[in-house]
């Protein structure tokens, strides 16, 4: 076969087939890049004797960009950004009860930062876990696993008061 420089001419429209056929709509320099490179690799590796150039470069490329989609929306899925109204709420809202606030906060020292929202958002704002994860912008499970800490280290904590 020719260089790899008429190939990568002759397979670029292949590779823009690709991105389109996967809805590919942001960052589409990058995947054609990902898929350049991959055929750049396919052009190295690939043996005659096992079958077309084209079917193999494709079916390399494609598993490429999709390998890369599939890691993309992990991490997406991963990394959450708070919308603008998260930075302003406070991070204890102002209740009309200090005093029941007082104690409350009172069981808390020894809590972590998000177990002690749990303890507030629950007990002073009667909020749900799904109301809770929804107002900071994490999930449910998250919520959960605050509970469960918060417990944990309460039930301790009152063990040890009342022995």
């Amino acid at each position: 076969m020719e260089s790899f420089e008429q190939a990568a001419v002759q397979f670029e429209p292949m590779i823009h087939q690709i991105i389109r056929n996967l809805n590919i709509y942001k960052n589409q320099e990058e995947y054609f890049q990902l898929g350049l490179i991959r055929l750049w690799e396919s052009w190295n590796t690939y043996d005659p004797e096992k079958g077309k150039f084209l079917t193999f470069a494709y079916s390399n490329v494609k598993m490429k960009i999709l390998d890369e989609l599939k890691k993309s929306k992990l991490q997406e899925n991963r990394s959450v950004v708070p919308d603008e109204g998260f930075w302003t709420i406070t991070e204890y809202p102002i209740t009309d009860r200090p005093l029941e606030e007082k104690m409350i906060l009172s069981y808390c020292e020894g809590l972590t930062k998000n177990q002690t929202i749990w303890v507030i958002s629950t007990f002073l704002h009667d909020l749900t876990t799904n109301q809770i994860a929804e107002q900071y912008g994490v999930t449910v499970s998250a919520v959960r696993a605050w509970k469960k800490g918060a417990l944990k280290r309460l039930k301790y904590t009152l063990s040890k008061i009342h022995h």
